[in-house]
């Protein structure tokens, strides 16, 4: 299976789709390591979208 682009985004509540570390498109920003199969949070009890940023 291949990976996913960096780049790639999901938002909260959404099914993890790739291992990575994964980074808030808000401000502040924060970067939190995801694994397949998790959910996506909110941040600052906030839906926000996340965009890959690195593979795990």
């Amino acid at each position: 299976m291949s990976k996913l682009p960096l780049g790639t985004t999901r938002t909260t509540g959404q099914t993890c789709p790739e291992s990575a570390i994964w980074k808030a498109l808000s401000v502040p920003s924060t970067t939190i390591p995801l694994s397949e199969g998790e959910t996506f949070p909110p941040y600052n009890n906030q839906g926000v979208t996340w965009q890959l940023i690195q593979y795990a």
